[in-house]
């Protein structure tokens, strides 16, 4: 039986998608504000500060940064694993024909900047940063769309989605494979039997979401001690979460609804407010031509167009796939610098990446400086491209 798309869950997320992006940036600037005013330094002290509960048989005590970059972005990742199972059973990741071009994009759009930032730092201290340039943030670029209107057919807002969301699994995988630390096969093995038991669920047909989200705490609790980044666990839950195979909305899609919000308007602007909080030094300045600073901006202004535009290119032109409807390969051009918003999960990859405090400031404000111009220079390059043909956003 074909399989029809609940597009309301869609509709939701870009719209609400594009809102949390504004948030988003308000809470950026607000944290840079804290950072460099008096408040600084009481904020950072609050950020240290742990809370939660430990014995003998638990351990979850932890600072308040911790919480919220290991347990509150562990929902940002739930939320991403639905769009990618959502689309994989359904939408623009459903069929090989409909997945090629945004997957090929993908993966372009994580290559090129990968190689771009290895090549600046071959043999420095920072040559494991090279995961940050990969990443595309998937609100602030919906954002931007969003202020474009009609100017962007709806089908490059959705292809755009659709690679933000393979981007998204491409960047699970390198966390998951490169940035975690030292595996405790124990806490993986109890993890497992977790993750078996939401698949016999799923394959039971249990509708109930709870019985789905209760052990994936739980299985959050091993993976954070195995030595995977928790976030994981966010993911792997979602992927276990049942479809339908009509237009009734499934369990899946309900969480994802009732998820959506909270994420793009809370967790997200509380996670910008921890990790944004940059004290600007004049020494700041010259981190941007480091190798550091220049691998990141080099790698997510340049890399994501070039890799974008070429892999789209070479997929249409060994017929594996064809450009969206009413798009042209100008426009291309401006998604592939409209990636280059790296922001949240390019500062997440960062903190991951290094230990050294300084390291990781130079990365942030590197990120923020590519994020802002890849933005504006994304939002001007398709304002005046334009669309070609007229088309109706409910299409």
């Amino acid at each position: 039986m074909i399989q029809k798309i609940n597009l309301t869950s869609f509709k939701d997320f870009l719209k609400s998608g594009s809102a949390g992006g504004f948030i988003l940036m308000a809470c950026v600037v607000l944290s840079l504000l804290i950072a460099n005013s008096p408040l600084g330094p009481g904020f950072e002290h609050f950020l240290a500060q742990e809370i939660g509960y430990e014995s003998d048989l638990l351990q979850l005590r932890y600072p308040v940064l911790l919480w919220i970059n290991d347990g509150l972005m562990a929902v940002f990742f739930l939320l991403v694993g639905l769009e990618i199972k959502r689309e994989l059973v359904e939408g623009e990741l459903s069929s090989f024909k409909q997945a090629a071009l945004p997957v090929f994009a993908a993966i372009g759009g994580m290559l090129v900047p990968a190689v771009i930032y290895a090549l600046f730092n071959q043999g420095t201290t920072t040559a494991n940063g090279w995961g940050i340039p990969m990443a595309t943030d998937i609100a602030f670029a919906i954002a931007v769309v969003t202020l474009l209107g009609k100017r962007v057919p709806l089908s490059l807002k959705v292809f755009l989605t659709a690679l933000a969301i393979v981007d998204d699994l491409g960047a699970i995988l390198v966390i998951a494979l490169f940035y975690s630390s030292e595996m405790h096969l124990n806490y993986l093995l109890y993890a497992a039997g977790v993750l078996a038991l939401l698949i016999v669920l799923n394959r039971m047909g249990v509708k109930n979401i709870w019985l789905y989200l209760l052990p994936g705490v739980a299985m959050w609790y091993f993976i954070h001690h195995s030595g995977i980044h928790a976030t994981v666990a966010g993911v792997l839950t979602a992927l276990t979460l049942p479809t339908t195979p009509d237009e009734t909305e499934s369990p899946l899609e309900k969480l994802e609804h009732a998820l959506t919000r909270p994420v793009n308007f809370l967790i997200m602007p509380i996670f910008a407010l921890a990790n944004t909080n940059i004290r600007f030094e004049i020494e700041m300045l010259d981190g941007l031509t480091t190798s550091l600073g220049l691998g990141i901006i080099a790698g997510l202004i340049l890399g994501k167009p070039i890799g974008i535009v070429f892999f789209s290119w070479l997929s249409v032109k060994l017929g594996i796939s064809s450009l969206p409807a009413g798009t042209r390969w100008i426009q291309f051009v401006g998604l592939g610098l409209l990636a280059g918003i790296g922001f949240t999960m390019s500062i997440f990859i960062a903190l991951l990446s290094f230990s050294e405090p300084s390291f990781q400031t130079q990365a942030k404000f590197a990120i923020l400086i590519a994020s802002l111009l890849a933005g504006i220079s994304g939002y001007m390059f398709l304002r005046k491209v334009g669309a070609t043909d007229s088309y109706s956003e409910e299409a």
